[in-house]
C-alpha cells in the first residue's frame, strides 16, 4: 500500500534541480522575526526542516498539545503521516505546484521573501481530523538555488472554517501587496480575486484575527477609532462579508494574512 510518506517524498525525490542534494549549513536564522510575519489565529506548531535528508532539526514544544506528540523524538514523517489520506494527493501537487512557482518564477535571490501556504486536514490525538493551515518559508539554498532547510508552520483553523478550496497561495512577507494564487487541481490561472488589501488593511485583519477591538486596533497602530471603524467597513465591503468572523475566516483559508 502506498504511504503518505511515499507520495511526498517522491514529489521531493523527483526535484533535484529544485531541492539541494547536499547538506547546506545554515547561516544564524531569527526564527522569532519570521514568525512575526506569520500569522497564527489557532494552535498551532513549527518546525525546521532539512529537504536534503528530510529531517527536523527543530521542532516546537506546542506540538504535544497541538497533535499529541513528543518534540524530542517526533519525525517528519510522523507529521506528514497525520494529513489525511484523502488529502495527501492535493498536498503533493500543492508542493510541487508551489516549489516550481518559487524556485522558476520567484528565484532563489528572492526566494526568503516569500511565504507560500495551502490546507489540508490532519489527525488529532483523539482520531478525530480537523483543518489545518500549512505556511513555509525557505530558509536557506545551496550555490544553484536548490532549496535547503524550510520553516513550516501549521495552525488548526478548523474553528474558522471547515471548507479546504484547495488553492495554493505565494505571498510577499516583506510588506509587498503580491500574493500569487496557484490553481493546484486544474493547474489553470484562476480568475482574479475581488479582495485586494493595502499594507494598512491587512494590519487591520490581522489585529482583528487576534481578537482586538477597535480602540485596542487603534491603539496599537497609533491611529484614531474614527480610522480604525472607516477601514473596516471598507475591508468588509471589499470581502463582500458582514461580519468580522467571515472576514477572518475567508482571510485566513485564502492566505491573504
Amino acid at each position: 500500500m502506498t504511504t503518505n510518506k511515499d507520495i511526498l517524498h517522491s514529489v521531493w525525490d523527483k526535484m533535484d534541480v529544485v531541492i539541494t542534494t547536499k547538506a547546506i549549513f545554515s547561516e544564524e536564522i531569527l526564527i522569532d522575526e519570521l514568525l512575526s510575519n506569520m500569522l497564527c489565529t489557532g494552535p498551532h506548531y513549527y518546525y525546521i526542516v532539512d529537504f536534503y535528508d528530510r529531517q527536523i532539526k527543530y521542532m516546537s514544544h506546542s506540538v504535544l498539545s497541538v497533535l499529541g506528540l513528543a518534540p524530542e523524538s517526533v519525525t517528519f514523517d510522523d507529521i506528514i503521516n497525520r494529513i489525511h489520506p484523502d488529502d495527501i494527493d492535493y498536498v503533493a501537487k500543492a508542493e510541487s505546484t508551489v516549489l516550481d512557482y518559487l524556485y522558476n518564477h520567484i528565484g532563489c535571490s528572492r526566494v526568503k521573501e516569500f511565504k507560500n501556504s495551502y490546507c489540508f486536514r490532519m489527525k488529532m490525538p483523539d482520531h478525530s481530523y480537523q483543518l489545518f493551515q500549512h505556511q513555509s518559508v525557505i530558509l536557506t539554498t545551496d550555490q544553484y538555488g536548490g532549496f535547503a532547510r524550510a520553516l513550516n508552520i501549521h495552525t488548526n483553523i478548523s474553528h474558522l472554517t471547515k471548507v479546504n478550496n484547495y488553492q495554493a497561495i505565494v505571498a510577499s512577507i516583506t510588506g509587498e501587496q503580491q500574493y500569487v494564487y496557484l490553481d493546484v487541481l486544474n493547474n489553470e490561472k484562476p480568475p482574479a480575486r475581488s479582495i485586494v488589501l493595502s499594507r494598512r488593511e491587512k494590519e487591520i485583519v490581522c489585529q482583528i484575527a487576534r481578537g482586538l477591538a477597535s480602540k485596542e486596533i487603534a491603539s496599537k497602530l497609533c491611529v484614531s477609532i474614527h480610522t480604525v471603524n472607516t477601514h473596516r467597513r471598507n475591508i468588509l465591503q471589499k470581502a463582500g462579508v458582514k461580519s468580522s468572523g467571515e472576514l477572518v475566516s475567508r482571510c485566513v483559508s485564502e492566505g491573504l494574512i
